[in-house]
């Protein structure tokens, strides 16, 4: 039976992170992909769980995040919401189902949310997306935004480096963030930006701000649930930390079985019927 390391084992809701923001208690997000891993993680207590389109990536080897499809962003956002029980669930929009017009973005989201279930969903950009921000929150969809290094715009940038360096670029970010709160987004995610404009934009704003590699001046982090267990073991950005080398124990086991196998060990006689 799964057993929550935090007090309170509450479900998670929107209105309960900016509670949490209020009290000084940080966020804790991971991202998964299928029932088995969201079960594990939302009864270890993750107040957060992002169905990512880094499932591109990590589940289907693209090397952007850019090929997946609303289809298969679905698919795997239905199958989180099947293993969760106290987490928010936030889907990803994919690149192409928000950025054409408002009147696309909102019909996109209201299939997510209709078909899989989730709390929440999850947009990159500032002032350039508010059409479709808006017209989704009219419709009652509660969406967390997305600054800093947004991988959905990789060709534009050209780079995987740390966004918002120069004055211009963070002054734009902060603009940004401020938009998209008085649109009504409930919290919003910063990837890769200095530590220092982190920490001024999550005091800045009333809403929650979760960070991948912007400080610890945030009121939460997130990570890719197969880069923190190590899953992943090419992938080593400053910004992560391993807390598990799940890529040897795997290859240790499967090796194991292969071995038991091929020397006819396994199964043994308490293995079979």
């Amino acid at each position: 039976m799964s057993k929550y390391i935090v007090e309170d084992t509450r479900k998670v809701t929107t209105h309960r992170l900016i509670e949490m923001k209020r009290k000084g208690e940080k966020i804790a997000m991971l991202t998964a992909y299928d029932y088995t891993m969201a079960s594990i993680i939302d009864g270890a207590g993750v107040d957060i769980i992002l169905v990512g389109d880094s499932a591109s990536n990590v589940m289907a080897g693209n090397v952007t995040t850019l090929p997946i499809t609303l289809d298969q962003m679905i698919y795997h956002a239905k199958s989180v919401v099947r293993g969760v029980k106290r987490a928010l669930v936030v889907a990803d929009m994919p690149f192409g189902t928000y950025q054409v017009n408002a009147d696309e973005a909102v019909k996109n989201a209201i299939r997510i949310m209709k078909e899989t279930h989730a709390d929440a969903i999850k947009l990159e950009g500032g002032e350039e997306i508010l059409p479709s921000v808006r017209k989704i929150l009219d419709a009652g969809i509660p969406i967390m935004g997305h600054l800093g290094l947004t991988p959905q715009s990789i060709n534009k940038f050209g780079t995987y480096g740390v966004r918002a360096k120069d004055e211009a670029e963070a002054a734009k970010l902060c603009k940004d963030a401020l938009l998209l709160q008085e649109a009504g987004c409930f919290a919003l995610v910063l990837e890769k930006i200095p530590a220092t404009l982190g920490t001024k934009v999550a005091q800045s704003l009333e809403i929650p701000v979760i960070g991948i590699g912007a400080g610890g001046g945030v009121d939460g982090q997130v990570l890719v649930c197969t880069d923190m267990l190590g899953m992943t073991a090419d992938f080593t950005p400053r910004f992560l930390r391993r807390y598990a080398d799940l890529n040897t124990i795997i290859s240790d086991a499967v090796g194991n079985y292969v071995n038991d196998v091929k020397s006819s060990d396994f199964p043994n006689e308490k293995e079979q019927y």
